[in-house]
């Protein structure tokens, strides 16, 4: 029986390790987004403070280990068998539920997800109790669901509270300061600094170091009894240093601020947040020596509702490994590009879509304005409007400037050591992120260009946290009754899944990663941006060419899975040609001179390559539909046509790529004329399809489907001449 419990010992400690990178990779965004959206430092000066503040607090974590122990359950009405099914379960819940949100690059809670695992699991293995002792009692007496409501609560508060207070504070600091902040700067910045610095110190002592063994509970009380005095005594030594390495040592303080905020988030994160990686294992390890030197299996763990004592080693290595993540995690910085995207001062190609509710949020937004607009003065207006007028700077721009980039860092510090004090729930990813969408709201970073697409983006992570709860319930839940039921065979299958999931998603982000370090090779390497764009255009044509082909032999099998297979290739590519629209500013501003006369051509090639693809996800979507509705295929006489059809447009692409490639347009009078030759045979198969449908040899649907790969087939052949014409012209020095 012993054995069992060996194996959820080991099985948990590597399921800590995982924890722990998975962990980091989501909750990064925290405190590294306001340094490296600002460009404060370059990179490894901004890692290497934020790696010596997770060091630092991963050292003087203590207090919060409760939580996994007994703060959501009552450990002294579960066994040592139960408990340790319970804690295991959570950790699978745990990294599959993180390593699914870093995976698609959204922030959420691990104190959420964490807290809601135990409750999950927790109910999970008490109802199994209950069904198989009806006399153990009422679920009531297993659980304290109170910690998980007041989370709840929490949550609720702190998402609507700092989203205000970032915009409010951003919108007043925006109108004193301006993009064009220096000079006002001069005179106020020690000042500003020195609100920042006592409110980042404040945040670093009552809720980095609060509760660790650090700080002990006298000198806290101490803290506590004179706040005031001490927050007075700081704000003014601060303020003067600020005002000394400023003006005497000509040192831009901002940068300073910046990166002792972010030494604070990070400590704090260390300090506090740990629980939520190593918890569950140090409880679990620990029920593992109480079971251990009693030698009773089904003794109840009353005992994990005494004090934690902390191992420093183990508290040590998580840092370590905290730390290395921290460095070469690709999903953290997947994370923290999200929050960047959202929050980047400029307009440009947006990651997420527009959707009625967002589309709605501005339309109401922008009605607002112009009503208010008409009693506030003219000139009130013009003021305003030149604070907010942003600077025009040359080379690559930081997603945005220091004065915001401070504002994130001092409101997000403010709220938490506020409501930790206070001793109210809240997140530490939910106040961080919100504060920064506040201020890139004030700060006009959602115009009217990309407004609604924010707006979606921010709807779609909140979305997420909301369901972070049901989610991990839900899972911690359902796996918790596995192992209950399964017990060996279920721990080793779950630690099988929980490996395949873990490869699958890295193996899936590392693609990604290199695709994209491959363009940005590329683009950095060749200095002709023509050669890439053509290069660009021969790839998407040379693909269109293929999925047009496979969608036809798919029609004419029936093959459900093929066409399938091209209707995703062919939205990939309109996707891609439709982003590629947005990139059309840059790519005319990195032009050499020789080509600034030519590049309205280059406008033109990439709208039809855009309206070649469109045309072919008029041909596969339908097509899809049709075989996947079971709707009769084509007849023997209209897949003859449409071969010969397919025939013609695969010799014109050929040459249209030919030529791309080769930058030879010679044959483009031939091309002219092969096409004339295929619009004549359009004509002719249009002629015989109508025959077919007067005789009824051919069904509506079918009619309509084949007159529809017709008609969209000649609008892809008329637009890839245009774009060969245009491309010919663009290349032209």
């Amino acid at each position: 029986m012993e054995s069992i419990f060996t194996l959820v010992i080991v099985v948990l400690a590597a399921l800590t390790v995982a924890n722990l990178i998975v962990g980091v990779s989501n909750d990064a965004t925290n405190f590294l987004n306001s340094a490296m959206g600002s460009k404060v430092a370059p990179r490894y000066v901004i890692m290497i403070v934020a790696s010596v503040g997770m060091l630092l607090g991963s050292m003087f974590s203590s207090g919060m280990m409760e939580v996994a122990r007994s703060g959501v359950f009552h450990p002294s009405m579960y066994t040592f068998s139960d408990v340790m099914m319970l804690f295991l379960s959570v950790m699978f819940t745990n990294i599959i539920l993180l390593d699914l949100f870093n995976t698609f690059g959204l922030p959420t809670s691990t104190t959420v997800s964490l807290v809601f695992e135990l409750l999950g699991s927790a109910v999970a293995v008490a109802m199994v109790k209950i069904w198989n002792s009806p006399d153990a009692g009422t679920l009531s007496d297993f659980i304290n669901a109170g910690q998980a409501m007041g989370i709840i609560s929490g949550i609720l508060i702190s998402v609507v509270v700092a989203f205000v207070f970032g915009t409010v504070i951003m919108y007043i600091t925006r109108i004193i300061f301006s993009f064009r902040y220096n000079k006002t700067f001069n005179y106020l910045g020690s000042l500003w600094c020195g609100i920042a610095l006592t409110a980042i110190s404040y945040f670093a002592i009552f809720k980095g170091l609060k509760d660790t063994s650090l700080l002990s509970a006298e000198t806290m009380q101490m803290l506590n009894d004179n706040l005031l005095l001490l927050v007075f005594g700081t704000f003014v030594g601060w303020t003067c240093l600020m005002a000394f390495v400023q003006h005497v040592l000509h040192i831009n303080i901002l940068r300073i601020t910046i990166l002792a905020g972010t030494f604070s988030l990070a400590l704090a994160f260390a300090g506090n947040d740990l629980v939520n990686f190593i918890g569950v294992f140090m409880a679990g390890y620990d029920s593992y020596n109480i079971a251990m030197q009693t030698g009773d299996m089904n003794m109840l763990m009353g005992e994990l509702n005494n004090p934690v004592k902390t191992n420093v080693a183990i508290l040590l290595g998580a840092g370590v490994i905290m730390t290395l993540t921290l460095w070469f995690s690709k999903k953290a910085m997947k994370v923290t590009q999200t929050e960047l995207d959202l929050a980047r001062q400029d307009a440009g190609m947006e990651r997420f879509g527009s959707t009625s509710i967002s589309r709605a949020i501005v339309r109401g937004a922008v009605n607002i304005n112009k009503n208010l607009e008409r009693y506030v003065p003219k000139k009130i207006q013009d003021y305003v409007a030149k604070r907010f007028e942003p600077i025009k700077e040359e080379g690559e721009k930081a997603p945005f400037d220091l004065i915001r980039a401070t504002v994130n860092l001092t409101v997000a510090s403010l709220l938490i050591s506020t409501a930790t004090s206070m001793k109210l729930p809240l997140s530490t990813t939910y106040v961080t992120f919100m504060v920064a969408m506040g201020s890139s709201l004030a700060d006009k970073a959602w115009g009217r260009e990309s407004a609604v697409y924010r707006i979606t983006g921010v709807l779609t992570v909140i979305s997420g946290w909301f369901l972070t709860a049901f989610i991990a319930f839900t899972i911690a839940f359902v796996v918790a009754l596995i192992l209950m039921y399964g017990q060996t065979v279920a721990v080793i299958g779950m630690s099988i899944l929980c490996v395949f999931l873990l490869t699958q998603s890295n193996l899936l982000v590392k693609k990604k990663a290199s695709r994209q370090t491959e363009a940005q090779a590329a683009a950095a390497t060749n200095d002709n941006i023509v050669d890439i764009c053509r290069q660009e255009i021969c790839e998407a044509m040379q693909k269109i060419t293929y999925v047009y082909d496979q969608t036809l032999i798919g029609l004419f099998n029936e093959d459900r899975k093929l066409l399938k297979n091209m209707m995703k290739e062919s939205e990939a590519l309109y996707n891609a040609a439709h982003n590629r629209k947005y990139e059309v500013h840059n790519t005319l501003a990195a032009l050499t001179d020789n080509y600034i006369s030519n590049g309205h051509y280059y406008v033109q090639v990439v709208d039809y390559v855009n309206e070649v693809t469109k045309a072919l996800v008029h041909i596969t979507r339908p097509s899809f539909e049709h075989i996947d509705n079971n709707h009769s295929g084509f007849s023997q006489e209209q897949i003859k046509d449409l071969k010969e059809i397919e025939e013609k447009v695969t010799v014109i692409y050929g040459m249209t790529i030919h030529m791309l490639k080769n930058n030879d347009y010679s044959k483009i009078d031939q091309t002219l004329y092969l096409r004339d030759s295929l619009f004549e045979e359009f004509a002719q198969v249009i002629k015989r399809q109508i025959a077919r449908i007067k005789s009824g040899e051919t069904s509506t649907r079918a009619s309509m489907l084949y007159l529809d790969i017709i008609s969209e087939t000649k609008t892809m052949i008329l637009q890839s001449r245009n774009l060969l014409k245009a491309q010919k012209h663009f290349v032209s020095k």
